[in-house]
């Protein structure tokens, strides 16, 4: 084989690469903007009033809003939280609801789309509050 085919798709493979990665960042740089009004705007609010209505029922949780997240957090229970954050790995970028449950030894973890093939921008208040409702069941039957 010519090695002057071979430095040619060399180069080639090497410049659609930098052209991809410029345009994931893109899509990144977008999806973090989106997430975060999502966050601040639908996700959080949600949140609050969720451990709002636990705690009149008598589950105490609070909801904690760590960077980039929002978490609700069963008190005395230091593993036992639901939250959501944006999951980066993605390609697109999406929000991720992530929960935990300490059972004895054992922890059990498990991770979901809030609304799988909704864009960011598109998921609601309503939305969150039915990933609120599935994820918290385990931690209210006790």
């Amino acid at each position: 084989m010519d090695i002057t085919e071979v430095r040619r798709r060399v180069r080639a493979v090497i410049d659609q690469a930098k052209r991809g990665a410029a345009a994931r960042r893109e899509r990144t740089d977008a999806a973090s903007r989106e997430y975060e009004a999502f966050l601040q705007e639908r996700a959080i609010p949600t949140f609050h009033s969720f451990a709002a209505a636990l705690v009149a029922e008598g589950a105490r949780f609070k909801v904690f809003t760590p960077a980039g997240a929002v978490r609700l957090a069963a008190e005395g229970g230091g593993e036992d939280y639901i939250e959501i954050v944006l999951d980066s790995t993605l390609d697109p970028p999406r929000p991720m609801g992530h929960s935990s449950r300490a059972r004895g030894r054992r922890t059990i973890v498990t991770e979901r789309s809030i609304r799988a093939g909704t864009p960011t921008a598109d998921l609601t208040a309503e939305d969150v509050l039915d990933f609120l409702v599935e994820e918290v069941t385990p931690f209210v039957e006790r």
